[in-house]
């Protein structure tokens, strides 16, 4: 019986310090996906520093799958890089101005500044550049960690 209760213990701990898949749901806790809500909210997080990982979905099968992606890597790189999903549907303007027409797709959102204003323009509407990245890697946690690597994105458990 002791050495049950061991295995047992192992593989508790296993399952839960481990980074890779292992058959199991892993506890992610609470959901640290946001939801998109309004571009104003949208740009305040961006002025608040963090780098937006933004997910524009539609009602598919494919989409659980990146729910669950996503909630994985948001509960992984917390609190340095913020994931968002939009639901391209109730957000269409937001949606239509990434000019994209295969869904879902995910970018990658940094570095606001303050843009150059135009003549003609309201003296009092700032307009904002963003450097975009799109993401073009393997949908998983691994592929986010691989994608973060490349762009010498660091985390915090991740130096």
């Amino acid at each position: 019986m002791e050495d049950h209760s061991f295995f047992n213990n192992m593989m508790l701990n296993l399952r839960s310090t481990c980074k890779y898949y292992t058959g199991y749901p892993k506890d992610l806790g609470p959901s640290r996906v946001l939801h998109f809500t309004s571009e104003r909210e949208f740009v305040h997080l961006l002025h608040q520093g963090h780098r937006v990982v933004v997910a524009f979905t539609i009602k598919s099968n494919y989409t659980k799958h990146l729910d669950k992606v996503l909630e994985e890597a948001a509960a992984e790189f917390y609190p340095e890089i913020k994931f968002m999903r939009v639901e391209c549907p109730k957000y269409i303007g937001f949606c239509m101005t990434r000019q994209k027409k295969d869904y879902p797709f995910i970018e990658m959102f940094h570095s606001p500044e303050q843009a150059n204003q135009t003549r003609g323009v309201d003296p009092n509407v700032t307009k904002y550049s963003v450097k975009v990245l799109p993401y073009n890697y393997d949908v998983s946690a691994y592929g986010f960690r691989e994608f973060f690597k490349r762009h010498n994105i660091q985390s915090s458990s991740h130096k």
